[in-house]
């Protein structure tokens, strides 16, 4: 358990502490811009790794502090239908807050961004959240709860990072997008297009639904079924 502490505590804090802070500039400064993408990168597929690793070797330990409700996969497949129709079109939409696309800032807001400037980011904290609803035992919140942490404060990590890089043109982004989902759209800066996010990338998130929610069981060798 000690180990998936410290392997969460790392994967979250590589993220706050680095990616979100003056040490970055300091550090691209010492080795340039695509040797820092590179090792950052590369540090946090490690840290992930070492993640799921520990959490592998702590599962059956530690205490449970919920039950998995009745009526709890049922929802869980709902709510990852919901976050799969964010991370997988979101994946696929130009945005200026993804990585390497800063220059869609000049574009109109569309599709998926419409909805929220972090499709993926808030995809990833609903799928985890999801995952905190059926698995009560604490490695699973620690795992779980990290990433939710992290994708969530991440948002607006992103959002400080693009507006000190970006300056007026991130602020006329910004405008027509919200951060939350479907933010812009209830306050009328706004207005849900879904034949704008193109029926592909929603057709091919149903199909990763499909695909995970029956595969579970075989994958990750816990039935996703109610």
């Amino acid at each position: 358990m000690t180990i998936l502490i410290a392997a969460a505590a790392v994967f979250v804090l590589m993220h706050l502490l680095i990616a979100g802070t003056r040490l970055r500039g300091v550090i691209v400064g010492v080795i340039g811009e695509g040797a820092y993408a590179g090792l950052f990168s590369l540090g946090s597929v490690a840290a992930l790794v070492w993640l799921g690793m520990a959490y592998g070797a702590a599962r059956g330990q530690g205490e449970i502090l919920w039950a998995t409700p009745e009526w709890g996969k049922l929802a869980q497949a709902v709510i990852q239908f919901v976050a799969l129709m964010l991370i997988v079109p979101g994946l696929l939409t130009p945005n200026p807050t993804a990585v390497g696309q800063m220059g869609a800032v000049e574009k109109p807001a569309t599709g998926m961004v419409r909805i929220t400037r972090h499709p993926f980011l808030w995809g990833v904290a609903i799928w985890a959240a999801g995952h905190l609803l059926v698995n009560g035992d604490t490695p699973s919140i620690i795992l779980f709860a990290s990433v939710a942490i992290l994708s969530l404060v991440g948002t607006t990590s992103i959002d400080l990072k693009r507006k000190k890089k970006l300056g007026e043109a991130w602020a006329g982004f910004a405008a027509q997008t919200s951060n939350i989902p479907f933010g812009a759209i209830l306050s009328g800066r706004q207005s849900l297009k879904l034949g704008e996010i193109g029926w592909w990338r929603l057709a091919l998130g149903v199909v990763v639904w499909f695909a995970l929610f029956h595969g579970h069981g075989y994958i990750f060798g816990v039935s996703a079924l109610p």
